[in-house]
Formats: C-alpha cells, structure tokens, sequence
C-alpha cells in the first residue's frame, strides 16, 4: 500500500477548485502560512459565493433517475458574451432562503456576521457577507474559469498536477503545472433522484413533472397543483411549507421515516410513505401501502446530493482497490480524515463531511493542510492512513460515509484547535467553539422552526425563547 513513512512535501504552487466560502477558507490560510510560492483559485462563476451565489433562473436539465455522478456538468445558462455579458451556472437557492444554523455558528472566526442581521441570515445576507470575506484574496482568482482536467504526473517520487482551464467568455484554453490541488467544487452539482419502478416511463411519459429541489425557486409556479414532496430534510420541509401556500393543499410529503409533529405542523403537509410505482398512464404514483394518487401535476425530490468531480475522471486507476474516486457519488475514495488523498496527498478535499456547520469546518481542515503541506504537521505513514479509512469505512459503511453524527462538527473543531495549540506550529489560527455556541448547535433546529413560525423576524435567539446558561454545558463537558 505504499510507502511506510510519512511523506515530506516539497509545495510551491497550489491550485484551488472552486471559491465558494469553503474554498475562500482555504485560500486564506495557505496564504497565511506564508509557505507557498503561488495560489491560484479558478471559479466558473463571475462571482464568489459558490451555492450563495444565487441564480434567479434554475437550471433545466433533470435525469431521471439519477444513481450516478459520473455523467456531464450542468452548463451555464445561455450567454452571448456581449456588453460584458458572463456565464452564470443556476445555483441551488430559492428565493426565499434562510441559513439552518444560527448566525454565530455560520460565520468565519476573524469576520463576524453583522449583528443587525437575522438571527438566522437570509441567503442575500450570507452573499453579501462571503464577497466581504474574500475582499483580501480577490487577486488570486481566476472568474468565469472552469477547470477542464486535471491530470497527475509523478516525477522522481514529486507530485506534479497539470491543470488545464477555460475562460469561459473569452474561450481561451490554458494548462498549468501545480504541487498541490485543492478540491473545493461543492456537492450542489449531481442530484440524486431514486431509481422506482416505472420512473423512467413516468418521466418519458410527462417530461416536466419530475423535479429536484435544485430546480425549486418560488412557490407560485405551482399554484392550483397536486405537488408531492419527496424527503423530509431540512430543503424538504421548507419547500413544502413555502409551496402548502400556493398549491392545491395539502401537498404530500413522501418520506421513510415520520416527520415530527411539529415539522409537520409548519409544513402544512400530509405525510404520505414512501413512493412505491410510477403509473404513467395515470399520471399517478402507489404508495407502500397502496394508496393511489392520480393526477399528479408536480413531484419535487428533495433527496440530496452525490459527490462529483467531473475534471477527475482521467485519474485514479492506481488505488490498491483499484477503484475510481468516486464510484456511486455516496463517498471519496482512498482519503485520510475525509480529506488527504492517500495514494497522493499533495491532493485534498475540504467541505466533503455531510450534516455540519461549514464554514468553520473548512477553516479547521485549511489550518491542518496548510501546515501538513508546510511540513510542520505530519501526516501518518502510508499504511496507518489506508488503516483508518478501513476502519472508518467498517464504522460508517459506504451509504453514508461522510455524514457525521451530531455533534461531530463541534468535537472535530474543537479537537483541531486543541491539537494545533499543543503542537505550537505557526500558521493562521482555526476557529473554537465556546461552550455557548456548541449549545447554539444543539438548539438550531427547534430554534429554526421557531424563527420561521415567527415570522422570520428575530434577531436574537433570545426572541425566540432560548437563553443560554452556564448550567447547560453539560455536552461540552462530556466531551473534554
């Protein structure tokens, strides 16, 4: 399985995917290790912002089912390049979106959110926060240029990634040698939608009535319409409280395991099992159970997302299982930490873990790659990496490989400002938790529901009723 030893790096130039606010992290605290000849960060958009960076218009292109990331990238929506013109790529947003997790958990360690914000800031707000954030970096990325390909050479043991990029509005093609690639493209890209018998004729059948949430936007498109959501997640009951508003009511609400009382409530759905069988000539789905509903006019599945990497597809033959990188999109392939690729760690992937706050998520695994790639924080040998993806993987299975449990996203931030203190290594110091934001952590949700059946108007957890006190510090404590 490779070498024994812990490799030591020889990095001067890296290369980012992406500058999405995980991506900006990660530029910052390269930058600030003061250890690296060249950074580059490519972004196909014209902005920053990744998934913030709102689209007005979705994208139109939907496959039905969707097992698989390993088919082509959405395009931009069309473009004529004239008076300035620039591709846009449709973002996952709707119109009216607010963040799942309070403001002093979603913000950068050394860029607060604006206090007169929102309690839980609207998608406009966090746009606006994240082109802040990036002010000081601008000059390292490359907009409206997407990453084609990215080709590994090894040469006398080195690492060597040749990168070839587009302008998207000039067209101009470009290759370039690099040390070092981060991967940090998001997970809004490949849509998972199920394969259930008789999908694939319902979809030929009635070619605009399956959507995915990615598509989602307003609720009037919906207006007077028999609408099935499928999924009970976060994306899931939003849309369906927004769409209860406009549709033929109730919308049905498909899911595998019950929505609580409450969730529901706010919803305004009526929760439905799991869809069993597409009946075309119905326009019609079976329930398990039996139930029929006829005349369907809108289903929209709010079931995730699969990892994918389009501009990797040329590697990754060379792993001891011989597997691609990413073969069903559920999990990465051959990485330490959900992070350092094994066989090659000169390539990393930040923001892959699922169900976490992630901002800070990104800020910790940036001080950590950034200091591994300065050689002032080690890795494992080779074997003992290939050891802990093992047992990671018996431990979590492949299905859901890279969604942490709760409380995991405190206990990993927390843990690696800890560790890097102890080591003493220079470098831009990562975020920590205090005892009072894990607790915000543990109370977002039914804070959540609270701001939205309030209205969406606090600015405080307090307006909502919950007020922090030292004697609930017992989870902290615990994890000490």
């Amino acid at each position: 399985m490779g070498s024994q030893l812990p490799p030591r790096f020889d990095v001067k130039k890296v290369a980012i995917v992406g500058a999405g606010p995980c991506a900006l992290a990660a530029a910052k605290y390269l930058l600030a290790q003061n250890a690296f000849e060249k950074i580059d960060v490519f972004e196909q958009q014209a902005e920053v912002g990744g998934v913030w960076n709102y689209s007005p218009q979705p994208s139109n292109k939907v496959r039905v089912p969707q097992l698989r990331a390993d088919g082509p990238s959405d395009p931009p929506l069309p473009f004529d390049g004239e008076d300035g013109e620039k591709p846009i790529f449709p973002s996952p947003m709707y119109d009216v979106l607010h963040t799942n997790i309070p403001r002093a958990l979603m913000e950068f360690s050394d860029l607060p959110l604006r206090r007169d914000t929102l309690i839980f800031p609207s998608r406009e707000h966090i746009q606006e926060y994240i082109v802040e954030y990036a002010k000081d970096i601008r000059h390292l990325i490359q907009f409206s240029t997407q990453v084609e390909d990215i080709r590994l050479r090894v040469v006398d043991g080195k690492d060597h990634w040749d990168v070839d990029t587009v302008n998207l509005v000039t067209g101009t093609t470009t290759s370039a040698t690099y040390d070092a690639v981060v991967v940090v493209s998001g997970h809004y890209t490949a849509v998972y939608i199920p394969d259930t018998k008789g999908v694939r004729e319902f979809h030929k059948a009635h070619p605009n009535i399956i959507r995915h949430s990615k598509h989602y936007r307003t609720p009037e498109q919906y207006l007077g319409q028999k609408v099935i959501v499928v999924g009970n997640a976060a994306s899931g009951i939003d849309i369906a409280a927004q769409i209860s508003r406009a549709c033929k009511t109730p919308p049905l609400l498909s899911v595998r395991s019950p929505t609580s009382p409450a969730q529901l409530e706010y919803s305004g759905a009526e929760e439905v099992p799991v869809i069993e069988e597409f009946l075309p000539e119905e326009r019609a789905v079976r329930f398990q159970g039996g139930r029929v509903e006829k005349d369907i006019d809108a289903i929209i599945y709010a079931t995730g997302y699969l990892f994918s990497f389009p501009f990797l597809r040329s590697l990754y033959k060379d792993t001891p299982s011989n597997q691609p990188l990413a073969t069903n999109g559920r999990k990465v392939h051959g990485l330490y930490q959900h992070m350092f690729h094994i066989e090659h760690p000169t390539l990393v992937f930040t923001r892959l873990p699922v169900k976490v706050v992630p901002f800070p998520i990104a800020e910790s695994q940036a001080a950590v790659f950034a200091r591994t790639w300065a050689n002032v924080l080690p890795l494992p040998s080779t074997a003992e990496m290939w050891r802990w993806e093992a047992e990671e993987t018996e431990r979590r299975g492949s299905s859901k490989y890279h969604v942490w449990p709760e409380g995991g996203d405190a206990e990993y931030i927390n843990s690696v400002y800890d560790w890097l203190a102890r080591s003493n290594t220079p470098g831009k110091t990562p975020p920590f938790w205090s005892p009072e934001v894990v607790w915000q952590r543990q109370i977002y949700a039914k804070a959540k529901l609270q701001f939205e059946l309030d209205g969406r108007r606090a600015r405080s957890l307090e307006e909502l009723g919950f007020e922090y006190s030292p004697e609930q510090e017992e989870w902290h404590e615990s994890q000490a």
